[in-house]
Parts: structure tokens; sequence; C-alpha cells
């Protein structure tokens, strides 16, 4: 390779795609059949999400070397962001027959197949993540596609072990630590810990790569369920300060009064104190932070733990001060019993406009 591809080579491993097209670029000026310098400003399109152009860089590729297989497999990728889904999978199964025992190959084709809504073809891509393992057995985004691919096709187990294996390989590969989480997160009330061990991925995976909004979407769905499940605690909190602190507040006196305030009052705080002391169990000190630092600036979040909050604030201020009206706390505590229940269908739908409008995988 000459020095200007090999320069524009390496501002690619780093990151710096648009001074490596410039640098493909200007070589191919003076050598317009460079096939590798053709494949390299393909790659540098691709990355940029210039994709007609990088589409034009592999077709001049394959003009100039018609069996190029870094050609062929660069087609097949761009051709997939541009969503040309028969030509795509045209130019993974043509670089299998141009090299059907180069683990790439099978690899392209699995990445293909896997997009399918077609069952079937599934199965046919998991086979071919199969054979890409088969061919490259360290390669650890080889067992990810086979983790990927089992787990469209529900076979949970099979997935687990190829995601564990992945990350074996290599333990950065935060696309595995977010679908192992996803498969620990299906079995949250089934194995204990599970839940525990999905958000660590989550954080990890969010951790290794900051413009992955699926893994931050996913922590932000588990913090807005926590929010949201603590709203049967307030709940039952909310009935138990009315229902108990009732005959109190309507002028009554003596055991028929205090024994029903001291019921209401165990109720409130025994199922605070149960839920903090799961939720401490359930969330490590090392989730708490991450946890805190994504519902700060998730607004379906905040709105969902704010108005649990003031639920909970409600019951607890109509139990320790007796002297409430029962009118005053009827008229405050309908409106937060029913800002729970709105807030629970608003902000749960709010939250699913926020995921990730792309599908995970490569």
């Amino acid at each position: 390779m000459s020095p200007a591809p090999a320069r524009a080579d390496a501002l690619f491993d780093v990151g710096r795609y648009e001074q490596a097209a410039a640098l493909a670029a200007q070589h191919l000026a003076s050598d317009p059949q460079d096939t590798s310098a053709l494949v390299l400003l393909a790659r540098c399109r691709h990355r940029l999400s210039r994709e007609e152009e990088a589409l034009e860089s592999i077709e001049a590729a394959l003009i100039a070397e018609p069996d190029s297989l870094p050609a062929w497999l660069m087609r097949t990728h761009v051709l997939l962001a541009l969503k040309r889904y028969e030509e795509a999978e045209r130019s993974a199964r043509y670089a299998v027959e141009l090299a059907p025992q180069y683990w790439g190959s099978h690899y392209a084709l699995a990445t293909v197949l896997d997009r399918s809504v077609r069952v079937e073809r599934r199965r046919e891509g998991y086979e071919a993540a199969r054979a890409a393992v088969a061919l490259a057995p360290e390669e650890s985004d080889a067992h990810f596609l086979v983790g990927l691919t089992a787990q469209r096709t529900g076979n949970h187990r099979v997935a687990q072990q190829a995601y564990e294996t992945a990350l074996r390989l290599d333990p950065e590969n935060s696309e595995a630590h977010n679908n192992l989480s996803l498969l620990h997160l299906r079995r949250r009330w089934l194995r204990p810990g599970a839940w525990t061990k999905a958000a660590e991925g989550f954080v990890e995976s969010a951790a290794l790569d900051m413009n992955d909004r699926q893994a931050r979407y996913n922590l932000e769905t588990m913090a807005w369920g926590t929010a949201a499940g603590a709203r049967w605690v307030a709940l039952l909190g909310f009935f138990a300060a009315g229902l108990g602190g009732a005959p109190l507040r309507n002028g009554g006196s003596g055991a028929d009064a205090l024994v029903p305030y001291l019921i209401g009052a165990v109720v409130l705080v025994g199922g605070w104190a149960c839920w903090a002391v799961w939720m401490a169990r359930r969330v490590p000190p090392r989730l708490r932070r991450p946890l805190l630092l994504v519902a700060r600036n998730c607004r379906p979040v905040l709105a969902m733990a704010i108005s649990v909050g003031l639920l909970a604030l409600h019951s607890v201020v109509s139990m320790a001060v007796g002297t409430l009206g029962p009118s005053l706390v009827v008229a405050l505590g309908f409106p937060c019993f029913w800002a729970v229940i709105i807030t629970y269908w608003v902000s749960r739908s709010a939250l699913q406009r926020r995921a990730p409008a792309a599908e995970r995988g490569r």
C-alpha cells in the first residue's frame, strides 16, 4: 500500500473519516483504478452516512476488480444501509461463493438474512452465523451475531451462551453487554438478581459507547419501571391513610378512632419500609448513581417519580397532621391520586416515543 492510502487507513482506524476520505480521494485522482483505495473511500463515506456516494465508490472498485471480496462485502453493508435488501443479499451470497472459507462472507450473509421478517430466513441467518463462528471461533463479532440471530428466533439459551462467549473474547463489546442484559431483564421475575444483572449490563454498555442510545434508553426504561412500580406502594398508603385516619378526622375518639389510625400508620410506614429495603437489595450502590443520572435527564421518569412522591407526601401529611379537615384531605388527595393514574399512561407513552428508531444489530 502506497503512503497516501496507508495514512488514510490509519486515519480511518482512529475515527477521522473526513480526513481519511479526503486523503483517499486525493490518491484516487492520480490512480483511479486502485481498488483498495476505492473500498477505503466507500468505508469512510459509509461511516459518514453518505451511502449513495459510498455505493458509487464500490461500483467503481468492482469495475476495476470484479472479484474483489472486500468490495463485495462493503457493497453488502452499503446496500443494507440503503435498505435495498434483495441486492444486499445477492452481494452477500456472491461473497460466500468467492470465499466460502472466510468467516466474514458468512457473517455478511447472516447480517442480511437477520433483517428479514420471515422466520425461515432468520433461521438461515442463524446457520450462516454459526458457519462464521466455525471458521473463526476467536472472533467476538461472529459469536455476537450467533447470539443476535438466536435471540431473534427465540432460542434464548443459545443467545446467552453466545453473548457470554463474545464478552469473554472482547469484554468491551457494548452490544453484547446490552443484548445479554435484555435477556436477563426477561427473567427478572423468575431468577433472583436478574434485574440487577440487567442494569449492570446496560450501565457497562452505555459506559463503553457514549453514543449508544439503545443502552441509555434501556436504563431509562428500568428507571421508569422503578418509579412506576412504586405507585402501588403509594396507592396502598393513600388508601391506608384515608381509611385509617377517617375516624379521627371526623371527630372520633378512643379505641374506635385510635385502632384504625394505628393500623393505617403501620400499613403506610411498613409499605414504604419494605419497598425501600427491597430496592436497596435490588439496586446495589454502584448502580444508584447511573440510574439517578439517567432519571434526572428523562422527563417521563421525572414525571412518574414526582406524581408518586406527591401522593406519598399527601398520605404522610394526612396521617401526621390529625387536625386536617376531611374536606381538605379529600380536596388534596384525589388530584394526587388521579395524577398518578394519568401520569403512568402519559409518561409510558412518552417513554416509548424516546425509543431509538434504528433496530439493534450490525
